[in-house]
């Protein structure tokens, strides 16, 4: 079992009691559910329309597209021309840079995500900075199987999806043009290094 609360630590504060409970990939798989459960209790510090709640104090640039269910934290920033496919929850004072793209995810408070960067149905810790062009990739292109496997304490666990990009752990860095290839499991305080490949399992 891999427990998303020992990689960010707040992540209670954001779901249901228990939730962290559930392996990271069902997590993202049933995003959607729990965060539209959650815009019917937010505070009125929210504007909500349809299935999308923007705090007030949120910044949102020109040309910024919305799509699905999104939820934006107080004090985030999204940058120019950003792209976000919903599910979504971005928590407190998160920046989002300009030509980003972010998908299916939850990003949890003062991470800053630098432009034109790609995160995909992935759960990312507090206090992480992404440089510029680095990816969270989701999906296995060039693999006949698509199946996603993680590699954690030494043990090979089958997600049984086809689409889970990365959990990151608080405090990490990620460098410019580096990739984490689907299924990426890093512990806090991880650095990767600019135009490095993290690629936990291989493909026989």
């Amino acid at each position: 079992m891999i427990k998303t609360i020992e990689f960010i630590e707040n992540f209670d504060c954001y779901f249901p009691d228990n939730i962290s409970n559930t392996e990271p990939w069902n997590i993202v798989n049933d995003l959607d559910t729990i965060l539209l459960n959650k815009i019917k209790q937010l505070s009125s510090d929210y504007k909500i329309e349809g299935n999308t709640a923007i705090h007030k104090t949120a910044v949102i640039e020109q040309g910024v597209i919305l799509k699905g269910t999104i939820i934006i934290s107080e004090n985030v920033y999204i940058g120019a021309h950003a792209y976000l496919r919903g599910p979504i929850l971005l928590g407190k004072s998160v920046k989002i840079g300009p030509g980003s793209e972010i998908k299916q995810a939850f990003i949890s408070d003062n991470t800053t995500v630098a432009h034109f960067n790609y995160i995909g149905n992935s759960l990312i810790g507090q206090n992480i900075n992404f440089e510029a062009g680095s990816i969270c990739a989701n999906h296995y292109n060039e693999r006949k199987i698509k199946n996603i496997s993680v590699v954690y304490k030494d043990n090979i666990i089958n997600t049984h999806s086809d689409k889970f990009g990365s959990l990151l752990g608080d405090n990490s860095r990620v460098g410019a043009n580096a990739v984490l290839s689907p299924g990426t499991i890093l512990e806090k305080n991880t650095i990767v290094k600019r135009l490095q490949l993290i690629e936990q399992l291989p493909e026989k």
